[in-house]
């Protein structure tokens, strides 16, 4: 069923119209049927079912406007009025249901083609009402001439009513539209942040884990056969790593925060990352803290205890360090952590050539500060070291937990 896109006040005026035509009809039938013209009160009645007929199509057209609603409304239109002439030169009564067709016209034809129709109802009101009374008067001249005045002025005014109430409707469409996409857009933008997120962190747990079991079996093999107590060692440093590992995969699922850090400080969880990096290579790992600590949100936390993996994981895997240091330093305004070691080096413009390395790791560790309005520096040259720093600035007071 056809839903008419009009507000109601417009409505209102549409039913207002039709219920004038309905009420002119009732008052002619009525007459003629007191005079006892049996034959008119059923051409009454016949043209009153034309009427509601032409409404009750019109409220179930899937298109209002459309070129099917005009071509059946023009067809309904011509008919009503060639039943409302023949009841018009049979009775004077019919003569005032000229006011309520003069709106169907206005509002079913061009108004180039509108106007002239309403001219031409308008003198066939007066030519039949000055017929039917054996001669012309003011009245009968003066009375459809207004009821023409009055119902295109309404009409104009209708007109412009649905138009703007069209034009608002197109508005609201394109609003939602444009709702819709923004929703569709934002829900991409955070399907690839949440992406980019899984990424980091798989890249800065999970990758960085298994490498350091790799590293540690590896050297279990080498000392199996002359140092099996090395050997041992070294596999059970093994194990822990994997069991950390797997803590870490269950915290993906559980969305917790990383086992270091659940009952620990960051200071505790950097002191134990650079112990078991110190573990499971051949490198020197040495932790301080510099400045008064204070506690930080857990989001910073998170942040530089991965940045420490990924970094330390690099000394690790790349540098072939003898000695690497990680030093957290609280300042009045901000925190920084540094990781040094003075292995080979590279070129921080590209992958470090010779390696396995993918390059995603220190963009990692950029992405992670940016997000927290913070930096990463990193410097480094074939054959002196590498430096990496990440600044956060320390948030007001009351953002600290």
């Amino acid at each position: 069923m056809m839903d008419f896109p009009f507000p109601p006040a417009l409505r209102l005026l549409r039913w207002a119209i039709h219920g004038t035509f309905a009420v002119l009809l009732v008052i002619a039938v009525v007459g003629v049927a007191h005079e006892g013209r049996t034959i008119l009160v059923v051409c009454g009645v016949l043209l009153g079912v034309l009427y509601a007929a032409g409404l009750f199509i019109e409220g179930r057209l899937p298109h209002f406007g459309g070129h099917t609603h005009l071509l059946l409304g023009r067809i309904w239109l011509v008919a009503v009025t060639a039943g409302w002439a023949a009841l018009a030169l049979s009775s004077p009564r019919f003569v005032w249901l000229a006011f309520p067709l003069f709106f169907a016209y206005l509002h079913l034809l061009p108004l180039a083609v509108a106007l002239p129709g309403v001219v031409v109802l308008t003198a066939a009101a007066i030519a039949t009402a000055s017929w039917h009374a054996g001669g012309l008067t003011a009245a009968q001249v003066i009375g459809p001439s207004i009821g023409a005045a009055v119902a295109t002025l309404m009409a104009l005014v209708y007109k412009a009513l649905y138009a703007e109430s069209e034009q608002r409707r197109l508005l609201i469409d394109d609003l939602v539209g444009t709702r819709t996409k923004l929703i569709r857009v934002e829900s991409e933008s955070a399907r690839l942040a949440e992406r980019e997120r899984l990424a980091r962190e798989i890249h800065d747990t999970l990758a960085q884990g298994m490498s350091s079991i790799i590293l540690l079996l590896r050297a279990a093999r080498r000392d199996l056969a002359d140092r099996p107590e090395e050997a041992e060692r070294r596999i059970t440093e093994a194990e822990r790593a994997a069991q950390e590992n797997l803590e870490e995969a269950r915290n993906f699922v559980r969305a917790l925060a990383p086992p270091a850090l659940r009952h620990s400080t960051l200071t505790a969880a950097l002191r134990g990352l650079s112990d078991s990096a110190a573990a499971g290579t051949p490198t020197k790992v040495r932790f301080e803290v510099a400045g008064t600590p204070v506690p930080l949100p857990a989001d910073y936390d998170l942040a530089l205890l991965r940045i420490a993996q990924g970094a330390l994981g690099n000394v690790s895997r790349h540098s072939g360090a003898e000695r690497a240091g990680v030093t957290l330093t609280y300042l009045e305004d901000m925190v920084v952590l540094d990781i040094v070691d003075d292995g080979r080096g590279f070129d921080p413009a590209q992958t470090p050539a010779g390696t396995a390395g993918t390059g995603y790791g220190l963009r990692a560790m950029r992405d992670r500060v940016t997000a927290l309005g913070g930096g990463l520096t990193v410097e480094s040259a074939p054959g002196e070291g590498t430096a990496v720093a990440a600044t956060l600035p320390l948030p007001a007071t009351g953002e600290r937990r």
